[in-house]
């Protein structure tokens, strides 16, 4: 079963996106989200060329640190490189990414790699290969994902938590009142990007999907 420490409860993962920012910069949305207790950042900005996105990974990890301290977690989405330029605690590699047991090998062992997973074979075979923990989904319907066909469904997630034993974090369609149907669940927490990054209120979004789980 993904483990849970008992003294953790589920946390939020915010996944970036600066163009679902409704116009506003991005690190001040980051901030507003690390400041209403989120610990754990993706930079996901697949669009960006390594100069441009390491200058904003390397500011959220200055922003994350001066929140959170050591506990501030940040990772890069599907960069390896520009996430150990930047100082960052990890890499995310996407479903067709590079191949984790192949980075694995090139990093210290403190590093995070990531895996994001749509099946409960990719999950196992993700641990297998080394990885920390897995982003599984989408567990809900949203628009983002509407092409690659229907969402998973918190009966696989179900599945995914009683097979592998890294944490394991629920995207794809969360929002303060889907992520309360997860509540119970051994989840390390929940990834949500459109519902932080678009909410008028950031900070107070982060709030509501982190009490949706308590």
């Amino acid at each position: 079963m993904s483990p849970r420490s008992a003294d953790r409860p589920p946390g939020v993962l915010f996944v970036t996106d600066r163009n679902a920012t409704q116009g506003r910069p991005l690190l001040p949305v980051v901030t507003a989200a690390l400041e209403g207790g989120v610990s754990f950042v993706q930079v996901r900005e697949k669009d960006l060329p390594a100069a441009p996105l390491l200058q904003i990974a390397t500011e959220i990890v200055a922003e994350a640190r001066r929140v959170w301290g050591d506990k501030a977690r940040v990772v890069v989405n599907g960069r390896l490189d520009v996430a150990i330029a930047a100082k960052a605690a990890g890499v995310h590699l996407p479903a067709d990414g590079l191949p984790v047991a192949g980075v694995r090998r090139q990093v210290r062992p403190r590093f995070l790699v990531g895996r994001s997973v749509h099946a409960l074979a990719e999950a196992r075979e993700a641990e297998k290969a080394g990885a920390d923990y897995l982003l599984f989904g989408p567990i809900f319907t949203t628009p983002g994902k509407a092409a690659y066909g229907a969402p998973q469904g918190v009966a696989a997630l179900r599945r995914v938590l009683e097979t592998v034993r890294i944490p394991v974090w629920a995207i794809g369609g969360i929002t303060a009142e889907t992520a309360s149907e997860l509540r119970g669940l051994p989840l390390a927490g929940v990834a949500s990007i459109g519902a932080i990054a678009g909410a008028s209120d950031p900070k107070e979004s982060a709030r509501a999907l982190q009490a949706a789980l308590a």
